[in-house]
């Protein structure tokens, strides 16, 4: 009966909650004048400066590493027909690379999740940009196609470990009116580390002797703005108030034990956050990894028209990030979530069969809106989770379900190269339908995100830090405070606060 009376429910908790809001600019207002003056501040500043910068928040650096993830994840993606010819591959092989940097970055959100929920978020986002410089490097120098495919494997677990951090980074300690804005902001650093790889990859790979290895050594150097950045911040507000509550009371369990009780209480939450971040990024990676491939293989796009495209439909993601994420505060994040699918699902035909320039503006229109359902998610995530492992699962989740995604480039690629052929160019290059493909497989993938939202819960509002790891504690472990008097007096301790 409870899951029929839930099920029941799932229609009308739909309907848009009207919250109040504050204008993005007054959202962001909101936020600390430290953190807007050092978005743009150059990084090497005097020394007298360094204790004012460290008592600033640490969101933009969360933003930064988002857009340098995005960066370097894209640049397989944007150089997948030169990889294949230095390597004498097919484009499906090279894929592999793609999907093995999606396979790996689940074990990189176990291993730098845990690291962060119970040390501290702060060596561990310094390490995983580390990595960053040290496996871009690597891939440049490359020699045979297996030496490449391991690069990307390693690559793959490194950024898995970045997400969970920078979303905790980047929410926990805002404001609550902020949160739907600046979650589309953060998200919206994913299609602008596309926009700085398309450009970045027009820049140096036709044009320098050593074509697309000058890029990935290139994209190796971001990261060290990053690891600047962080090393001069603090913890966030959330973690240091959650550490002083447990070294001043501390828990008769120790931390993993703790987290795998909290899993068991969640379980069903962190199932269905699996499903929904499997079906959202097979739409973000069906719509965005192979598109280029198809732009210039099978509509004869030069590598400037591609650029421009490319260009076009990432702004198009960026403003859907920004839009739809503040609508979010106002609609409710699952009603967002299932009209912006809906929305994309209109556009898909046209944004893969129109053939001419005009492309550009299907493509800025549909990833306004593929962006768009993404941008809900970093808030939607932090508000499902539970607080003592809120970096692990967020990152988990998210990476969970990169790995159910990640044989999307090389199924599109595969599909078409065995089923759709077409004529050859005329310089004699294999041709296929790549656009029947991606037009197919994008639109199974919105249904699923659609149904599988429709289905979720919600838990818009809810809050961060202390309070919320309070709450946490009574909810999961009232039931041992009447067999463990130091649990008991914990519980007390934590009810006055």
């Amino acid at each position: 009966m409870a899951v029929l009376q839930y099920l029941k429910s799932r229609i009308p908790t739909l309907k848009p909650p009207m919250d109040k809001v504050v204008s993005p600019w007054t959202a962001m207002r909101m936020m600390s004048g430290q953190q807007w003056n050092f978005f743009m501040v150059d990084l090497f500043f005097p020394l007298d400066e360094r204790e004012t910068f460290a008592n600033s928040e640490s969101w933009q650096c969360a933003w930064l590493a988002w857009v340098i993830d995005a960066l370097d994840f894209f640049t397989v993606s944007l150089t997948i027909t030169p990889l294949a010819k230095e390597f004498n591959k097919q484009n499906s092989d090279i894929t592999w690379g793609i999907t093995l940097v999606l396979m790996f970055r689940s074990l990189g959100s176990a291993i730098f999740g845990i690291w962060s929920d119970r040390f501290g978020r702060k060596w561990p986002f310094i390490f995983n940009n580390f990595l960053f410089i040290v496996i871009e490097l690597g891939t440049g120098f490359c020699k045979t196609y297996g030496e490449f495919i391991a690069c990307r494997a390693i690559f793959g677990v490194a950024m898995g470990g970045l997400y969970g951090n920078a979303v905790a980074t980047a929410l926990e300690d805002l404001p609550d009116k902020s949160r739907g804005v600046m979650s589309g902001f953060f998200q919206a650093g994913y299609p602008m580390g596309y926009l700085l790889a398309t450009a970045f990859a027009r820049a140096l790979v036709d044009t320098t002797p050593q074509g697309w290895r000058s890029l990935f050594w290139f994209s190796a150097g971001p990261p060290v703005l990053a690891i600047i950045w962080r090393y001069f911040l603090p913890e966030t507000n959330a973690f240091i108030q959650r550490r002083a509550l447990h070294e001043s009371n501390p828990s008769p369990v120790g931390f993993i034990h703790e987290g795998l009780r909290t899993i068991r209480k969640h379980w069903l939450t962190l199932i269905y956050m699996v499903v929904l971040m499997a079906g959202i990024n097979f739409v973000a990676h069906g719509a965005q990894d192979f598109y280029p491939t198809m732009l210039i293989n099978q509509f004869g796009f030069t590598s400037n028209q591609m650029t421009i495209t490319q260009v076009v439909a990432n702004l198009g993601a960026i403003s859907g990030a920004l839009i739809v994420g503040y609508i979010s505060e106002i609609m409710g994040r699952r009603i967002t979530i299932i009209s912006s699918c809906l929305c994309a699902a209109a556009l898909i035909y046209p944004y893969t069969h129109v053939t001419t320039m005009r492309v550009a503006a299907c493509a800025f229109f549909t990833q306004f809106f593929v962006q768009g359902s993404f941008a809900v998610i970093p808030a939607y995530l932090m508000e499902l989770s539970p607080g003592v492992i809120r970096t692990f699962v967020v990152g988990t989740a998210y990476q969970l379900g990169n790995l159910a995604s990640s044989p999307a480039a090389t199924i599109q690629s595969r599909v078409a190269e065995q089923h759709y052929a077409l004529p050859p160019s005329p310089s004699g290059v294999k041709r296929y339908d790549y656009a029947i493909v991606i037009c197919a497989f994008l639109g199974a993938c919105l249904a699923l995100v659609t149904f599988t939202t429709l289905l979720g819960p919600e838990n818009k509002g809810r809050q961060f830090g202390g309070e919320d790891e309070i709450v946490h504690a009574e909810n999961t472990d009232k039931s041992h405070a009447g067999n463990d008097k130091a649990w008991t007096e914990t519980i007390n301790h934590e009810e006055k606060v």
